[in-house]
């Protein structure tokens, strides 16, 4: 998703820095057989390298734009995308799928997806939800960010997820370097990394309006 997000910027004339603040690593996992599922289900791109070549003609539902796109680029030939988040993953698995047409498959970060299992559930579906990947925070801020944060050299930082916020709060503190940022605006995803962004005396604090990469890469304009 970095590399992705660094390729656009680059499009719009603006550098980056990337600096992963979470450690993705694939579970091994049996996933079921693909002819007994009727559609993956998936909330990160994060997933998408956890699912067998086994599996790359089931449907697969997107939580984003961005998840599609990876899952394209994977191989799987069929990819809709909810545009949205976890509820309007939802609302796209009612309308394209039916429950009595087989159970879904929710390919799914270790610990969550509980709410959209439940959500599902409550629509009529079948959910078979597998861990297929794990994420934990890096002990050490990434160097590039260290210099960055140092230099002054930021105007704008970006934040995915409440967990890479969360991470990025608690190592800049670490580090001592928490008033670096007061001159930089940050970018959230969405109300929950925004939230734990407000520890730092950041210029601004912005919102995407939808939990897109383009609603966050329009605050930056």
């Amino acid at each position: 998703m970095g590399t992705q997000t660094a390729s656009r910027l680059q499009t719009l004339g603006i550098p980056s820095v990337l600096a992963p603040m979470l450690e993705i690593r694939s579970l091994p996992v049996k996933l079921p057989d693909p002819g007994s599922i009727q559609a993956l289900l998936v909330t990160s791109a994060a997933a998408i390298p956890a699912l067998p070549e086994s599996h790359r003609q089931v449907p697969l539902l997107a939580v984003g734009d961005m998840t599609a796109e990876r899952a394209r680029a994977a191989g799987f030939a069929i990819v809709h995308s909810a545009g949205a988040d976890a509820r309007a993953l939802a609302d796209l698995a009612a309308r394209l799928l039916q429950p009595n047409r087989g159970p879904l498959l929710l390919a799914i970060r270790e610990g969550l997806g509980e709410p959209l299992e439940l959500d599902l559930y409550d629509r009529g579906f079948t959910v078979l939800r597998y861990a297929v990947y794990a994420a934990a925070p890096v002990s050490t801020l990434p160097e590039p960010a260290r210099k960055a944060l140092e230099d002054g050299s930021l105007r704008a930082a970006l934040f995915f997820s409440a967990d890479t916020a969360r991470a990025f709060v608690k190592l800049v503190e670490a580090a001592g370097l928490g008033q670096s940022v007061a001159e930089i605006d940050a970018v959230a995803i969405g109300e929950p990394a925004a939230v734990a962004l407000r520890r730092l005396p950041w210029r601004s604090i912005k919102t995407a309006a939808h939990p897109t990469q383009d609603e966050m890469l329009a605050l930056l304009r």
